[in-house]
């Protein structure tokens, strides 16, 4: 890759490249319009466990005895095990008793395989925790922990083990730390019951030591280290479909979310039985990975913090009638849901919502300045719902920048009547969604040139490419993102956030595709996708520059352009100038950009240019080759006001300029 870049700068400097050369001009005398700190961020959608068993860094699925239907589910019992209602956390009630079996030769036991296997690394640290009491009398019991091979052809299943003792009659926690002593993909959780006495346990959990930012209830560390390293400006949470639920019974309520992680009661995941042909019965929601989490990642990672809440709707492509949603008479305890949710995120600790946060370990505010209300809704419906929350936000925290949305689709009659109904209520961004394909993105170089000026501006808040009979991930369809992604900083007076969806997928249970980072149990990689995102978050640059060809058009992949797309930004903090450009078409293209506004002295000095190409278009990274296509980064041999070179086929180029 990189020997290609370097043959075609040079052949371009030398004069040897004689093909039709696509003049760019780009304007220094004055920029167009400052860039937001939020424009490329992230979104988090539960779906494709990208929270239980993905980026929360919980072991154990049904930890607490909460799955309906079968409290046991995801467990594996032997001997005399019971389920009981009656347990120390009124949101969570059920938990087990273990009982002696009756024989010294028999045993009691329990087994969780956790999300596909627990992923166990040698010589890392496991933290196992357990609420225990003993159930009857006062004699100590022993209960033996390990962690299994079930396939193991060896003399022992156990890769490691531990013991504790249960020593009061009340409900107490105990922990233990294990370290293992080999790498196991699809490890086993095993419980022994030691001692000829009865047990009750509850909240049955196992974390690495070695979580992100050592945070216990933490979050896994390769899967956030990928968060951190986009340098996202936004970060969006909980979801979107899920924020809706199936039901409103279902809907995502932040305040089960929050406060002791013991307590917070299961929820239903809207993506458990939304498609039948990746149907998976036993995904749910523990709210481990709750708001606390969501914001503290956020400020961790140096993104403002997004949350989304219901507005009262359902999800409206699950139900067909009105008598599903809240009605609009009784939205009260909605709103009241919002501005007590602005309270938890900034409120003083001598509030009750600013005091459970300093209680959860956070005493100083958030910060928060958006918020979102509904999800891809549709119809007056969502309006004659949405306006009484911006009139209760406006009155009580006049400061906060209100999201509405534009519906599930990119255009269409739904989208035309909702952007004048944003406009009316007046929220400060519509959030715009666009799942869709190559032909799409091809055709919507320009998409935001034209946007009104004067109304709310957008967050694209959803969208990734879809490639016609391609729903994996492939480099192709991260081109066109690029490309794609020039009219949104080209018009960063209009679009401020953006945001590329969905964000996880486990690779053994995903259920939408293409995602941006993919895992299993011990390993990750990070797409084509996030490259891109990465380039575009990385030279975001401070300030819009105007890029135009040579009859003063914007570079927009328009017919006579030759399949190219392209964008310009100036970084006020290190004085540089970011070149962006995409040559979607299957030939070299010879350019030419004209740096036009300078004194006659000043020259510009190059400093280098970063090129995404894969020959193969449908490759991707994988499991197995996580760097397989990377950018590559050249020295950009340029002293001067016109830069000449060659943008090579199907690739994205990132020229850094020195002013």
């Amino acid at each position: 890759m990189k020997r290609i870049l370097l043959s075609l700068l040079a052949l371009s400097a030398a004069g040897v490249i004689s093909a039709q050369v696509n003049e760019m001009k780009v304007d220094l005398g004055r920029t167009v319009a400052g860039i937001q700190p939020t424009m490329y961020g992230i979104f988090i959608e539960d779906i494709n466990f990208a929270a239980d068993g993905g980026l929360y860094a919980e072991l154990v699925k049904n930890r607490s005895f909460e799955f309906p239907g079968n409290r046991l589910q995801g467990w594996s019992v032997g001997g005399r095990v019971e389920v009981r209602d009656d347990g120390p956390f009124d949101r969570n009630p059920h938990y087990v008793r273990l009982m002696y079996p009756g024989h010294p030769h028999k045993h009691t036991a329990l087994e969780n395989n956790g999300f596909f296997g627990i992923g166990i690394k040698e010589g890392d640290q496991y933290r196992f925790s357990v609420w225990a009491r003993l159930a009857e009398g006062e004699t100590p019991a022993k209960l033996g922990i390990e962690l299994i091979d079930r396939a193991s052809m060896g003399e022992v299943q156990a890769h490691t083990s531990a013991e504790i003792t249960v020593d009061s009659p009340e409900w107490k926690k105990y922990e233990v730390i294990m370290t293992s002593d080999v790498t196991d993909l699809k490890a086993t959780l095993r419980l022994f019951l030691n001692s000829p006495v009865a047990v009750d346990l509850e909240h049955i959990s196992l974390f690495p030591v070695d979580t992100w930012m050592g945070h216990r209830n933490g979050l896994r560390k390769d899967l956030a280290q990928a968060l951190y390293d986009l340098q996202p400006g936004l970060f969006r949470f909980p979801g979107g479909c899920i924020v809706e639920g199936t039901d409103l019974q279902t809907r995502y309520s932040w305040k089960n979310s929050v406060g002791p992680v013991e307590n917070r009661p299961l929820n239903e995941n809207r993506w458990q039985h939304t498609f039948r042909h990746r149907y998976y019965p036993d995904y749910f929601q523990s709210y481990g990975l709750g708001f606390y989490e969501y914001f503290l990642l956020s400020e961790e990672i140096g993104a403002e913090p997004l949350p989304v809440i219901s507005c009262g709707l359902a999800c409206q492509f699950q139900n067909e009638t009105m008598d599903a949603h809240q009605p609009v008479a009784d939205l009260d305890c909605y709103i009241q849901d919002a501005l007590d949710l602005i309270e938890f995120a900034n409120g003083d600790v001598s509030t009750r919502w600013g005091g459970l946060r300093a209680e959860m370990g956070h005493p100083a505010p958030f910060n928060l300045k958006y918020i979102g209300i509904g999800n891809e809704q549709w119809g007056p419906e969502y309006p004659e719902r949405l306006e009484p929350f911006v009139s209760a936000i406006r009155k009580a925290y006049p400061e906060i920048l209100i999201v509405g949305s534009s519906g599930p689709g990119s255009e269409g009659d739904q989208f035309d009547f909702l952007w004048p109904e944003m406009k009316r209520i007046g929220v400060d961004l519509v959030d715009e969604h666009f799942y869709r394909p190559e032909s799409w993105f091809l055709s919507q170089g320009a998409r935001y040139d034209d946007y009104d000026r004067k109304g709310p501006k957008v967050f694209a808040g959803e969208y990734a490419c879809h490639g016609e009979g391609k729903k994996w991930n492939h480099f192709g369809a991260s081109l066109l993102e690029a490309a794609f992604m020039t009219t949104i900083e080209r018009n960063a007076d209009v679009v401020w956030m953006a945001t590329y969806a969905p964000l996880f997928a486990h690779i053994e249970g995903w259920q939408w595709r293409p995602d941006l980072i993919w895992f299993d149990n011990l390993r990750s990689f990070r797409s084509c996708s996030w490259y891109v995102q990465k380039l575009y978050s990385r030279y975001k640059g401070t300030d819009v520059l105007r890029l135009t060809d040579k009859e003063g058009k914007n570079i927009t992949g328009a017919e006579g352009q030759n399949g190219l797309f392209a964008s310009s930004v100036y970084d006020s903090a290190n004085d540089c100038i970011y070149v962006k450009v995409i040559n979607v078409s299957d030939e070299a293209r010879p350019v030419m950009i004209s740096f036009e506004g300078l004194g006659r002295r000043h020259l510009l000095k190059g400093v280098e240019a970063v090129s995404y190409h894969s020959d193969d278009l449908d490759a991707d990274n994988t499991l197995d080759q996580p760097e397989r296509i990377v950018p590559e980064s050249a020295p950009l041999d340029f002293e001067g006001k016109v830069l000449e070179t060659t943008v090579a086929p199907k690739t994205f180029m990132v020229y850094v300029i020195q002013k």
